[in-house]
């Protein structure tokens, strides 16, 4: 998995189309193996990503769960502390 790939499901407020679109992107260029596609993997490689983004959407539209919804914030403190530990400095 893209460490540059978030988890958007379970939020409040919901995942937006941009976040789903960033994580599409990303999901694509690990596939492809492209940061930009050439002039002639270009439209294949758009469409792709607008595919993915279709695709993400419509999952996590359909999922359903009991557990409650996640704090983006606290999952944004969380990130922080495991990068501290990790790397051994804060990201501010």
């Amino acid at each position: 998995m893209c460490r540059n790939i978030k988890t958007l499901y379970n939020f409040d407020p919901p995942a937006t189309n941009d976040e789903i679109q960033a994580a599409s992107l990303q999901f694509v260029r690990k596939l492809t193996g492209f940061n930009e596609p050439s002039k002639a993997n270009e439209e294949a490689f758009n469409r792709a990503v607008k595919d993915v983004a279709l695709v993400a959407r419509n999952l996590l539209d359909s999922m359903v769960t009991n557990a409650e919804p996640r704090n983006r914030d606290v999952e944004i403190a969380r990130a922080r502390a495991r990068a501290a530990k990790r790397f051994g400095t804060g990201m501010n």
